[in-house]
């Protein structure tokens, strides 16, 4: 299944609607350059939304890192919001979960751009104590 990203921005802040597998090929490739395309247009704060992300491998990680790093080079950043259980736990395995900040709700995520907001981050502790508990 390739990736599929669509695109709506919230308060100027694009957020790309993730619907797939972020793998090796072409897959990491069109995110990376969707993340570039939004450089090049001046938008360097980005929200992904990895509600229908079914399954990322290391070369999807290191594409999503990898852009993270662009962002943050440019002066801004990228937040990922309605991480699946699969993939928070994917992130905490890699210890990756310190690299994005990571929201429940969209809203939250575009907050967390605006220093004088209010928000809600994902409690990333309670969510591995519940996993801990359920096994």
């Amino acid at each position: 299944m390739s990736l599929e990203i669509q695109q709506h921005e919230r308060e100027g802040i694009p957020i790309l609607d993730l619907k797939g597998r972020i793998t090796v090929g072409q897959e990491a490739g069109t995110l990376r350059e969707k993340v570039a395309e939004l450089a090049a247009a001046g938008s360097h704060n980005i929200v992904m939304n990895m509600e229908h992300v079914d399954y990322i491998d290391s070369t999807g990680l290191g594409a999503m890192v990898m852009c993270a790093t662009s962002q943050r080079k440019a002066g801004g950043n990228v937040k990922l919001v309605h991480v699946n259980r699969r993939n928070i736990e994917l992130l905490v395995m890699t210890k990756l979960e310190t690299v994005f900040d990571l929201f429940s709700d969209e809203q939250d995520a575009v907050n967390s751009f605006f220093p004088d907001r209010a928000i809600k981050t994902f409690d990333i502790l309670s969510f591995v104590q519940q996993m801990k508990k359920e096994e």
